[in-house]
Parts: C-alpha cells; sequence; structure tokens
C-alpha cells in the first residue's frame, strides 16, 4: 500500500473520530435548550451524557470484538451508521419524550464506542511501524479538536438555529464517512464462525450499567449517607459483585468479548492502569471552571469560567502530534513517562493557593495538564497495545483502552465531588480533590517504570513481524 493510499484512509479515520468525539463536546452549550424543551430536573438531564458513556463503553468492547471477527470496514462503516440513526431519534424527539431523546443518545454513544478502536486498528494493519506513532498521534489530537471546536460550534449554531441542528449536521458527516470507507478501509478479520459471547456482553452491561447508575445517584454532600441509601448501595454491590463474575465467564467463551489472556502481558496490564488513571485526570478537570469562580472572585464568574478550559485543550491539541513525531524516536515509555510527571505537577500546581489564586497560575497549570495528557491519552498508550498483540487481537486491544480510559471519566465526578465535598467544597474542597488526583499521577509515574523501552519495543515488533503466519 502506498503512502498516498494510506493518507486517504487516515482521513476516512480522522473523520469519524472526529464526529464520534465532537458530539460530546458540542452538546454542553445545547443543555438549557434541551432541559427547556423537555421540562426536565437537573439529574435526569445529566443522563444526556451519562448514558452516552455508558453504551460507549459496552460498545467498545463489542464492537472491538466484531471488528477482529469480522473485518474492519464492515464493522467502521457498522458503528458510523448506528451513529447516524442515533442522531435521527435525537433530532425527532418530541416534546412529551425525553426517553427517545436517551435512546437516540444511547444509540449514538454505542457506535461511537467502536468507531476509535477500530480506526486504531486499521492504522495497525496498514501503516509500517516506523509511521504507526504519527498516524495515532493525529488520530489522538481529534479529541483536543473535538472540544476546542465543539462548544463554540455549538455556540454558532444554537444562535442561527435550534438545538436540533446539532444532531443533523452529523448526517453529512457520517454518509461521506460510509462512501469514502467502503472504498478504502481494508477487510481484515477472521471470519471465524465461532459462536459469539453473548453472556460476557450481558454481564458486561448489567455491570457498568449498575456501576453507572449508582456512581449518578450518590450525593456528594452527604457522600456516606447516600452510599448505603437504597437507590445507591444494591446497583453498587451488583456492579462490583459482577466484577468478579466477569473474568470467570470470560475465561470459560470459546471467543470472549475482552480476551483475558491479553492480561497475561505486563505492558498490556500497565497500559491499563495508566488510562484508567489518564481518564480520571481528564474527566476530573470538568471541576476546574467551578475551582475558578471560588479562587478568582471579581475576575472569573460562571459565564467565563469554562473559558479555562481552553489552554487544557490547545496544549492537548498541539502536543498529541507533537508526541506521536518524539514517539517513533524516543518510544513510548519516554512519552508515558513525560506525561504522567506533566500531569503530576500540573495537578499538585493546580491544588496550591499560590497558584489558585492567579489567573495565570490556572492558565500555567491547565498547559502543564495537557501536554501530559498528550501522551496518556493519545499515541503511546495504543502503541503499546499494537506492539503486544497479534493481528486477530489488535481491535480488542485498543477496545481495552478505549474501554479503562471511560471507566476512570465514569468514576471521577462521583469520587472528586466526595473529596470537594467532604473537605467543604470552594478552593479548600476542590483543591483537595485535585491534589488526591496529583497523587494518582504520581502512582502513575512508578507504574511507567515497568514499561519496555524503544529497544525492547523494537525487538517485540521483529518477533510478532517473524511469528505471523504466511499464506498457504
Amino acid at each position: 500500500m502506498n503512502d498516498k493510499t494510506r493518507n486517504k484512509i487516515l482521513w476516512v479515520l480522522f473523520l469519524g473520530v472526529l464526529m464520534g468525539a465532537m458530539d460530546i463536546a458540542i452538546v454542553a452549550p445545547a443543555l438549557p435548550s434541551i432541559q427547556k424543551y423537555f421540562g426536565v430536573g437537573d439529574r435526569i438531564l445529566a443522563w444526556t451524557f451519562t448514558i452516552y458513556v455508558l453504551f460507549n463503553l459496552i460498545g467498545t468492547p463489542l464492537m472491538a470484538k466484531l471488528s477482529d471477527k469480522f473485518g474492519r470496514r464492515s464493522v467502521y462503516i457498522l458503528d458510523v451508521v448506528v451513529f447516524a440513526l442515533g442522531s435521527i431519534l435525537v433530532s425527532l424527539s418530541p416534546r412529551d419524550s425525553f426517553f427517545m431523546l436517551l435512546a437516540g443518545r444511547a444509540l449514538q454513544g454505542f457506535g461511537a464506542g467502536g468507531i476509535f478502536p477500530v480506526a486504531s486498528a486499521v492504522i495497525g494493519d496498514t501503516f509500517p511501524p516506523e509511521k504507526r506513532g504519527r498516524a495515532l498521534g493525529l488520530i489522538g489530537a481529534v479529541f483536543g479538536l473535538a472540544f476546542l471546536v465543539g462548544p463554540l460550534l455549538g455556540g454558532v449554531i444554537l444562535s442561527i438555529a435550534t438545538w436540533q441542528w446539532l444532531f443533523i449536521i452529523n448526517l453529512p458527516i457520517a454518509l461521506v464517512v460510509i462512501v469514502m470507507g467502503w472504498r478504502l478501509l481494508p477487510t481484515n478479520g477472521s471470519f471465524s464462525r465461532v459462536g459469539f459471547d453473548w453472556a460476557g456482553l450481558l454481564v458486561l452491561s448489567v455491570l457498568l450499567a449498575s456501576l453507572t447508575y449508582s456512581l449518578n445517584q450518590i450525593d456528594t454532600q452527604n457522600f456516606f449517607r447516600s452510599l448505603v441509601s437504597v437507590p445507591v448501595l444494591p446497583f453498587l454491590l451488583l456492579g462490583l459483585g459482577l466484577l468478579f463474575v466477569f473474568p470467570i465467564i470470560e475465561r470459560k467463551a470459546s471467543d470472549p468479548i475482552v480476551n483475558m489472556d491479553l492480561f497475561r502481558s505486563r505492558q498490556i496490564r500497565l497500559s491499563s492502569l495508566l488510562s484508567a488513571g489518564a481518564g480520571l485526570g481528564e474527566s476530573g478537570l470538568s471541576f476546574l471552571p467551578a475551582l475558578a469562580v471560588a479562587a478568582l472572585p471579581g475576575i472569573i464568574d460562571t459565564h467565563t469560567s469554562s473559558y479555562l478550559i481552553l489552554p487544557v485543550v490547545l496544549a492537548m491539541s498541539v502536543g498529541s502530534p507533537m508526541v506521536g513525531r518524539f514517539m517513533d524516536r524516543l518510544g513510548s515509555k519516554v512519552m508515558v513517562f513525560l506525561g504522567t510527571l506533566l500531569l503530576a505537577v500540573g495537578m499538585m500546581l493546580l491544588s496550591t493557593g499560590s497558584v489558585s489564586g492567579t489567573l495565570w497560575g490556572f492558565i500555567l497549570s491547565g498547559v502543564v495538564i495537557g501536554f501530559g495528557l498528550s501522551s496518556l491519552l493519545g499515541a503511546p498508550m495504543r502503541y503499546i497495545m499494537l506492539n503486544e498483540t497479534t493481528a486477530e487481537d489488535r481491535t480488542s486491544a485498543q477496545g481495552l483502552i478505549s474501554l479503562f480510559t471511560s471507566i476512570g471519566q465514569l468514576g471521577s465526578s462521583a469520587l472528586i465531588g466526595a473529596v470537594a465535598a467532604s473537605m467543604g467544597g470552594g478552593v479548600a474542597g476542590y483543591g483537595g480533590a485535585y491534589r488526591m488526583v496529583g497523587f494518582v499521577a504520581v502512582i502513575m509515574i512508578f507504574l511507567t517504570l515497568g514499561l519496555k523501552n524503544r529497544q525492547q519495543e523494537l525487538s517485540t515488533v521483529q518477533n510478532n513481524q517473524m511469528n505471523m503466519p504466511t499464506e498457504p
């Protein structure tokens, strides 16, 4: 395959990932309009995001496994079609049916769950090892671009049209991706006739739904009392119990949703834990505006506080492609180590009173955190997964990264909210919460020491290429 064809494939993947990533950020400006249109309360409105993340979690391992089984092209296009159908459902929701909107958001999340891991696997199939870092870096930068452009684009659309158009604009993009994807994407897949792991999918779905619902129902102002309440404790115990049941089912399955054998690799175990920590740090930034309002009275108010996320996003947009380029030279271990170090420093800066008391302190800490997340949410983790797995398990391994990152994101709001509330909120509360994230990042620094260096990575790639089966 020549470079021109690879670049066309990369554009197809870029558009698909951008569409899925954009749909999280672009909805934020529309929440007041959606709430007024349907007349729902704040806790129910939160499910506009929560159900998207939940079904994204469910869709990630399922679509990843289907891609390994039936081929990249067909499953990638299926993901885009499901996402488009969800967009149609949301845009057509009548005033008396908020449930219909949630159903559409669930379909969107389900489809988007497979787009990124399948895109990463296609890069592994079509790009040589020395060019994968740059390609993965470009795809990783999409998330920074989406969170930067999404709210701005959403605001522009809402100023000239209704909130439904935020979802209607997905349809022409999806059509372009489907047409180009059918022409360009490879059809790699094992096409195995082994039965599908429906039991594993069911248990994983109930597990994630239980934990998501219980976390959503926690009252951070009365954390421990709400933890033992009826809406929380039964679902929390069910989810935790299924955490032990799920591996047993997967080990017995002939073709499991999550290949537990992948966790025999120390690199994959470390990458999964680091991804969860990165998700915790990324999602925790949603509380940054609340800290800014408390720390900078008279300078920042509720209307301008969200702009302090921009330094993080800009740093991620610049850092992700840079990380991909440097990784091709230095290896993933160096880049992940630097990423965790920067994340720890940035969170500690954000938590200190001296920095929290100045606008430039917020900007500086945001830039440092953004460059740190560039390594942890971008190319290095996915590069490790590509090196440590065979072609048959490539998408499943990429799905693990998305799965653990989303788990970290899902638990972040409840954990940080609980710490902040227990310390009285305000500068002290949120400062303490970010200090906790900083300590998590310090632990992550030590985890990176177990990753392979550049020479060991190249040796792994060479061994995998030598052991690849040849055509008869």
